[in-house]
């Protein structure tokens, strides 16, 4: 489930408080707080199929205090029930590795039973959950598709749900919109004929588990030799007054270009100028770009960056 992507990322932050902190601790600790970092992101993974069950099952509670209603009207009695009968949900429900997860690691929207009933005002008071409940298609595809509705407009940029998930973990500020695009896709692959929902492991390969502590390991390791080639690739640039996000997202570049033969020149390139973007000043993309493309093409040229298999393509 964790790309990458998301692992550079936690990589870049954990970077940017071992340069900051007190490192005595030396890397151990930091390796154990990387992995924290990612299992952070698997726990909200599951804790957003879990509240996605927590809102159809307030909207089933619901339609029951109507009915039990002592004047209950005639839509009190026969209510419209395709979102609580939705099938996606129903699989979730039954899916026995996601309940066990969530009673493992205390996973569960318990104590905020205000962001559920948020969650499902926002959802009723939609256009998009109009269509849907109005509409007569009750197959097993338009079911699908209004739950990855769900995670993508009810969920994607609602403040209530980032101020509790800020609240509740350091670790998930800059997780949420990756990890609903996980949801997502995990919905968008599931059959009607499946009984539970398979999801994503949390790492797709052992590659993607060592890649994280090798990227974090080597960096730290090699501060001092890349600082040095980067002071010699710029001109007119004070090292000391340049961004630090900057200077880390180049030397983790640089490791990545030299150290992990299968990934592409190209691929890692990118993906660090992508980060500048993010997590620097306005400017930092174009100036990473430009000081990685002089030290890639010098370290080329001098033979010390080798690729093999995946990594050969251009």
């Amino acid at each position: 489930m964790i790309s990458r992507r998301l692992i550079r990322v936690k990589v870049l932050q954990l970077l940017y408080a071992y340069f900051n902190g007190n490192n005595t601790d030396g890397l151990p600790k930091y390796e154990k707080d990387l992995q924290k970092s990612i299992e952070k992101s698997y726990d909200l993974y599951h804790l957003f199929f879990l509240l996605l069950i927590d809102v159809n099952r307030y909207a089933q509670n619901k339609i029951d205090l109507y009915k039990a209603k002592l004047i209950a009207t005639e839509a009190d009695l026969n209510p419209n029930t395709k979102f609580v009968d939705n099938k996606v949900i129903k699989q979730l429900e039954q899916t026995e590795k996601l309940s066990v997860y969530a009673e493992a690691n205390t996973l569960n929207w318990a104590s905020t039973p205000e962001l559920v009933k948020h969650i499902y005002t926002t959802m009723v008071e939609s256009e998009s959950y109009k269509n849907y409940m109005e509409s007569t298609d009750n197959s097993y595809d338009a079911d699908r598709k209004f739950v990855m509705n769900f995670f993508n407009e009810y969920m994607v940029d609602d403040d209530m749900l980032y101020q509790i998930l800020e609240e509740r973990s350091i670790y998930w500020n800059d997780d949420i919109e990756f990890v609903l695009s996980m949801n997502i896709r995990t919905v968008e692959k599931l059959k009607e004929s499946a009984s539970s929902v398979p999801l994503m492991s949390l790492f797709k390969n052992d590659d993607d588990r060592r890649f994280a502590t090798d990227l974090f390991c080597k960096t730290v390791l090699s501060h001092e030799d890349n600082n040095t080639l980067i002071r010699a690739n710029i001109k007119n640039w004070d090292l000391e007054r340049l961004a630090q996000m900057d200077l880390l997202i180049i030397e983790m570049a640089i490791v990545e270009v030299t150290t992990f033969e299968n990934i592409p020149i190209k691929v890692s390139l990118n993906e660090y100028i992508d980060l500048a973007k993010f997590y620097s000043t306005d400017r930092s993309n174009a100036f990473v770009n430009g000081i990685l493309d002089k030290i890639v093409n010098q370290m080329k040229a001098e033979g010390k960056i080798k690729k093999t298999g995946r990594g050969l393509i251009e």
